[in-house]
């Protein structure tokens, strides 16, 4: 058979890896997600973690899930897949509802055996019928027994052997794509860079499962995926949480102050901790507390100092932490609090995402307690949105709540290493010499544009002072009970963050901006709306977008904007806390929902089809 007949080429495909908990989906994902972003596609991934920890081997509950699509104009993981690869019969029965019409299904047929059957609540013998499964679709590959074989004389264990069987996987579908392994190769020798005899043999086993795809070729055709024009420099695959952290050491490094985090470890955030904690050749000190409220106050101590001061943290830890960053609004420090948001309340879905803690980011603070509040859109725009609050932090003397979710803190997207002179100077607000030279300086004088009080770094010759949690008097900073000054300080840090609109980007319109219907997001769930209004456009049904990265203050054209519009359409991963943010700011804009609290991010054709039914109602 000529080449030309075994090779089809696709704009984009979408590939799901499932198995146990245990089997190495998520570095098989990744892997090739990382091959195809180094061939010039653009990626978009969803994890999907079991929410127990290492439920019984085989069980419905333990099944853990990775969903690429790698292509042209990619936004999203996408909705279905078009190849399945389930390592046992609980994946299949999980993950077959995600599969498209006429989709193919990679199975290991070595774990589908009676037992195999009946822990995944099977009533029969043969779980494709059963599922209703085109049998043609089916490619009935015995992994394990492949597996073995392949490290037959290695002299591992076998248990060693079993844990390969992912990578014999990522074999086979790497020949499905047409992905070269050279690059797989290097990434396997990079996870087992201090074990060589563990990757020598996940190299064989991934040899073996491109070559077990070569021989059947007959029955199954390779796709090649196009890949984008891109901007020439460095590439590679980069989830929300890393891209955060590295944002972050850029802002330390365009600041030129030293990076402090205090954190401590919670799902989903605590990759942000990993990844600093790797970092102390760039000066980084990320140091774990003993527990959330330390972590936060450990950071204020650390701004108060003259670092670049973090925390991160997930919704409960935000709830601990809400005196301390109100403490931080009190003394006008620049703090950033970063939130990787889950499912809630409580303990909630630890590995599931949500958008469940936008009001706790506006308001959850007692007092008058005003602070911004970011959300980053992508897994790469993490990178520039932590940046972005670290900009605005430091120059605006205040802390900011940077929101980012599980859906984009563990999702990846292909990303560009950014030159260090495409990002600009931090200035932080010091102390004219004017004002320390003549005596005049107290610790809450302020640039009168922005209304940021200077830092004055202790330890600075005339510039020693104290600040704490109690009301200050606007001129002298010292302690004041006066109930009119209360006011008036309450009054100014209100207006101070007010000002930061002038220091942000205009809100953005896209798609067909002469519609008569905005929708509108905020956050992750930027790829699925973006898409779902291209749908919209495609079918007919004329849809303008805009999402929100600056949720307070919101962006000054905010108003102009929605004004333009017949109908405003929220969507959001919650009850509506963006759309009533919205509605109390513009009570004259008619505000429509699209709500979706499941612990999963939305879905493209369920958004067309809401879309479509508000549309009749209209």
């Amino acid at each position: 058979m000529s080449e030309k007949h075994l090779v089809k080429t696709l704009d984009k495909v979408v590939v799901r890896f499932s198995g146990d908990s245990g089997d190495g989906m998520q570095l098989a994902g990744n892997i090739f997600t990382n091959v195809s972003a180094a061939l010039g596609c653009r990626v978009s991934t969803f994890p999907d973690y079991p929410a127990e920890i290492r439920a019984p081997q085989g069980s419905l509950s333990g099944v853990s899930g990775f969903q690429v699509c790698v292509g042209r104009d990619v936004h999203t993981p996408g909705d279905e897949c078009d190849v399945l690869v389930a390592m046992n019969p609980a994946a299949l029965k999980q993950n077959i509802r995600f599969l498209r019409r006429g989709g193919t299904v990679i199975v290991d047929i070595d774990s589908f055996r009676e037992a195999d059957l009946r822990k995944a609540l099977f009533a029969t013998d043969d779980a494709f019928a059963e599922l209703g499964i085109d049998s043609n679709c089916v490619l009935q590959v015995p992994v394990t027994q492949m597996t073995r074989d392949a490290l037959a004389d290695t002299g591992l264990d076998n248990k060693s052997v079993l844990k390969c069987r992912n990578i014999f996987a990522l074999g086979l579908v790497c020949w499905l794509f047409d992905r070269p392994l050279d690059e797989a190769i290097a990434h396997l020798g990079s996870k087992f860079a201090r074990k060589p005899a563990i990757f020598e043999a996940n190299r064989r086993v991934l040899q073996a499962g491109f070559d077990y795809g070569h021989n059947v070729h007959a029955s199954v055709s390779t796709y090649r995926i196009e890949s984008e024009s891109t901007r020439p420099g460095v590439y590679t695959d980069i989830n929300g949480n890393t891209a955060t952290a590295w944002g972050l050491i850029m802002a330390s490094e365009k600041s030129g102050l030293p990076l402090f985090l205090g954190s401590y470890p919670i799902t989903p955030a605590t990759d942000i901790l990993h990844e600093l904690a790797k970092r102390k050749d760039l000066g980084v000190k990320a140091v774990q507390m003993e527990d959330e409220i330390a972590g936060v106050c450990s950071a204020i101590g650390a701004a108060f100092a003259g670092n670049l001061a973090v925390t991160s943290t997930s919704g409960p830890g935000l709830a601990l932490k809400s005196e301390g960053i109100g403490l931080a609004v009190m003394a006008e420090l620049p703090l950033v609090v970063i939130d990787v948001q889950r499912g809630g309340p409580s303990t909630g879905l630890p590995t599931k995402t949500e958008q469940t803690d936008l009001m706790q980011a506006l308001y959850g603070r007692n007092g008058e307690s005003p602070l911004v509040v970011l959300a980053a859109s992508t897994p790469t725009d993490c990178f520039d949105m932590a940046f972005e609050a670290c900009r605005l932090a430091v120059e605006h003397m205040t802390p900011v709540i940077l929101l980012t979710d599980a859906f984009i803190g563990n999702g990846a997207s292909a990303w560009r290493v950014p030159e260090p002179d495409e990002y600009p100077a931090i200035r932080a607000p010091r102390v004219p010499d004017a004002l320390r030279e003549s005596g005049t300086w107290q610790p809450f004088c302020r640039d009168e544009a922005t209304l940021a009080r200077y830092w004055a770094v202790p330890g600075t010759e005339g510039l020693a002072h104290r600040i704490g949690g109690l009301e200050k008097d606007y001129n002298s900073g010292a302690i004041s009970t006066d109930a009119a000054n209360h006011e008036k300080m309450v009054e100014t840090r209100r207006e101070k963050i007010a000002r930061v609109a002038a220091d942000i980007p205009p809100l953005e319109v896209m798609c067909d901006t002469e519609a008569d219907t905005l929708l509108v997001g905020w956050g992750g769930t930027c790829g699925h709306l973006h898409s779902a209004a291209d749908e919209l456009c495609a079918a007919g049904q004329p849809t303008a977008f805009a999402h929100f990265r600056y949720i307070n203050p919101l962006p000054a054209n905010t108003a102009e904007v929605l004004r333009r519009y017949k109908r405003v359409v929220v969507a959001e991963l919650n009850s509506g806390m963006m759309a009533d943010w919205l509605q109390c700011h513009f009570p004259d804009v008619d505000i429509r929902r699209i709500n979706k609290v499941q612990g999963q991010p939305f879905l493209v054709g369920e958004l067309v089809e809401r879309m479509t039914a508000i549309a009749r109602e209209a």
